[in-house]
């Protein structure tokens, strides 16, 4: 793992961290995911990246994920590099072309361990 990244805010992460929530096509969303799970979820796992968490909200057809990336090439590069693969380009099925509309935060976490009481 890489030494902790400093946000612009001053705050040191270990890794970065993006929401991302897509508005998929109506009636697509079991076709989305069969393609999201298949392809982008496993291509993602090769390039190093973390998915730290998956999510549904039927009203609206959204997919909401948080995907985290602490490699040294840094995120914005590793996610091209995603993006340029051979894989990624000839992914089958491609999910790609089912979203209506995306829309990406980098996030940072407001409590060190969720997960502790």
């Amino acid at each position: 793992m890489r030494p902790p990244h400093r946000l612009s805010c001053g705050i040191l992460v270990d890794a970065i961290s993006q929401l991302r929530m897509y508005t998929i096509q109506e009636g697509k969303m079991a076709e989305w995911l069969d393609g999201w799970t298949r392809g982008v979820l496993p291509l993602r796992r090769k390039f190093g990246f973390r998915i730290d968490g998956a999510w549904i909200v039927p009203d609206g057809n959204r997919f909401i994920w948080i995907l985290s990336y602490d490699g040294p090439d840094g995120f914005e590069a590793r996610d091209a590099a995603y993006y340029d693969s051979p894989d990624r380009k000839s992914m089958t099925p491609d999910p790609g072309p089912l979203i209506e509309k995306s829309e990406n935060w980098f996030v940072t976490a407001a409590i060190k361990n969720p997960r502790v009481e």
